[in-house]
């Protein structure tokens, strides 16, 4: 078994409230998140050990339910099952909805029996980090949720952070929202994820190394005017770049549009055309205070987008 870990399939950004903390560390470093959802897939047949599963009738994109009748949740439990079997196993699988039995005789390695599959543990993307609260390991990421297909919030079991580095850009244009295209610097999770909520993905994390402490502003101190978000947009280097906040909406509004801001720092356009695809939990800073994250990119200018308030995102996460 194999785990796909490059990350140039996808980005995230979306087209009683307790008092902030006031010693957060600072983001804005790229992050890869995998959530796990419970269910297991295919992303890829390996050309060589995969032949069986492929004369076999396996696709990509079917998601692994059982083998031998033992339940596939992740994807040791594939591992596990096939240290169980002897000789072919049977593989129920799920493609487009509708369920399907596979007879697959696995490869006999050195390493034990294999399918030779590139497996897929729920979702993963790439997104920003907001925050780190060193005084309980704890960190939160995105400003938003992650949703299904169907629009819905994704229910998760759990799942692991990783460093990542930004490759290239895609820039943004009007009715063409960017991206961001990175990949994980290693294979070693650096934290593990532990909630999905509207407000963003938390769990518990370290902050990179020489991360800047800051405080959090209250949704009264933020104004409308100048200020600056930060994010990594080449390498893994996170800079700061200039914005104007130009509305703020009432803090009930916990939907990850309190603040709409416009990028005019002249290198970020530049880099990004405004904002893109990866930048979701980009901190937004004004008068030294962290104030909010960015959310959303408007798909008509990508000039100008939403942000969710610091406040919402740490109740969310208490």
């Amino acid at each position: 078994m194999k785990k796909l870990k490059i990350l140039l399939i996808g980005c995230w950004i979306c087209a009683a409230l307790a008092a902030p903390a006031q010693a957060l560390t600072l983001g804005g470093n790229a992050v890869g998140l995998e959530l796990f959802t419970g269910r297991v897939s295919v992303a890829a047949i390996d050309e060589a050990l995969g032949a069986p599963c492929r004369e076999a009738g396996l696709q990509p994109g079917d998601e692994l339910l059982s083998i031998d009748g033992r339940e596939i949740a992740r994807g040791e439990d594939v591992a596990d099952a096939l240290l169980r079997s002897k000789g072919t196993v049977e593989l129920r699988i799920s493609r487009d909805g509708e369920e399907r039995t596979l007879r697959v005789s696995p490869q006999i390695t050195a390493d034990g029996p294999k399918l030779g599959l590139f497996l897929r543990q729920g979702v993963t993307g790439l997104g920003t980090a907001t925050y780190y609260d060193e005084s309980g390991g704890s960190f939160g990421a995105l400003g938003h949720g992650v949703n299904d297909a169907q629009g819905k919030l994704l229910p998760i079991t759990g799942g692991e952070v990783y460093n990542a580095k930004i490759l290239s850009v895609r820039k943004g244009e009007s009715g063409k929202p960017g991206q961001l295209l990175g990949a994980l610097t290693g294979d070693t999770p650096v934290g593990q994820v532990q909630e999905n909520r509207g407000q963003g993905v938390f769990g518990t994390a370290s902050a990179p190394e020489g991360a800047q402490e800051i405080s959090a502003a209250s949704a009264g101190e933020i104004h409308t005017g100048a200020a600056t978000v930060r994010c990594t947009v080449s390498g893994t280097e996170a800079r700061e770049y200039s914005v104007e906040i130009l509305k703020i909406y009432p803090k009930a509004n916990r939907s990850g549009r309190n603040l709409l801001l416009k990028v005019t720092d002249p290198a970020l356009l530049e880099a990004t055309g405004g904002i893109v695809q990866g930048m979701s939990g980009s901190p937004i800073l004004q008068d030294g205070k962290l104030v909010g994250a960015v959310t959303h990119v408007l798909v008509g200018d990508p000039t100008t987008g939403y942000g969710i308030f610091i406040e919402n995102m740490l109740a969310a996460a208490s």
